[in-house]
């Protein structure tokens, strides 16, 4: 059932990034699944079988980035679909003024200028093979401001805006650029928000009136990569039913 695909999830240890790994292998992809937990890639490796490998990876560190290809075994590659997939909120749901300035950067630092990280080192090779997807993992955020979130916003609009410029940088060739605006899902995110006060996450779950799962994210992932190749779709606006923009 292999379709000769590579896909590179970043973020691949669990909630949205897992489940689309887990999603893509159904599909007969290969899935490089990267992240900073080994101990959780091996798990979920070892669950999908020999088409998924593991690598360890900070979207934050630079050298981390840049040493990646080096670090995947040759018959891994060239990767043909990105997903970025890493993020978090870590210190927010406060305002702007009262929270650690120190958490700001580190969400710009993995929500943006990770996934620019990550693009520029496999951009090239795509460009050279003529062919490659790049998904963003966004947020309603990249579309309307909401008080306590404005890094996590900042850093979200930023990617919007990566999102749009890439397809203008590369109008006319075969790169499709999706950037999927998700609302509210029921992940780690929000236990990472409040650095792992489980009862405070699940508070906030608790207050929504509907949230996405992992995998319904997941889902709009593959079906924006299994359009023809003539057909890019740009953005996917993905959210509980009932809820308003």
């Amino acid at each position: 059932m292999a379709n000769g695909k590579t896909a590179l999830i970043t973020g691949a240890g669990s909630g949205i990034g897992a489940e689309t790994a887990a999603l893509l292998v159904a599909r007969g992809y290969r899935v490089i699944a990267a992240g900073r937990r080994m101990e959780r890639l091996t798990a979920l490796a070892e669950r999908l079988g020999k088409d998924c490998l593991p690598v360890t990876l900070d979207v934050a560190d630079a050298a981390s980035v840049k040493s990646l290809p080096d670090r995947l075994p040759k018959d891994w590659g060239p990767v043909d679909v990105l997903i970025n997939s890493a993020g978090h909120d870590v210190g927010g749901r406060v305002r702007y003024d009262l929270g650690a300035m120190e958490d700001w950067e580190s969400t710009i630092e993995v929500n943006l200028i990770g996934a620019m990280r990550v693009t520029r080192v496999f951009l090239p090779s795509m460009m050279e093979h003529k062919r490659g997807d790049i998904v963003m993992v966004s947020s309603l955020s990249a579309r309307r401001a909401a008080p306590t979130v404005a890094a996590y916003t900042a850093s979200k609009f930023g990617m919007h805006g990566f999102a749009e410029a890439l397809r203008a940088d590369f109008k006319g060739s075969a790169l499709r650029v999706t950037e999927i605006q998700l609302g509210p899902a029921r992940t780690e995110f929000a236990e990472a928000r409040w650095r792992g006060d489980k009862d405070r996450a699940e508070a906030f779950y608790s207050s929504l009136s509907g949230y996405l799962q992992p995998e319904d994210i997941a889902q709009s992932i593959v079906w924006a990569l299994e359009q023809p190749p003539g057909v890019t779709i740009g953005e996917i606006v993905v959210m509980p039913t009932g809820m308003a923009l």
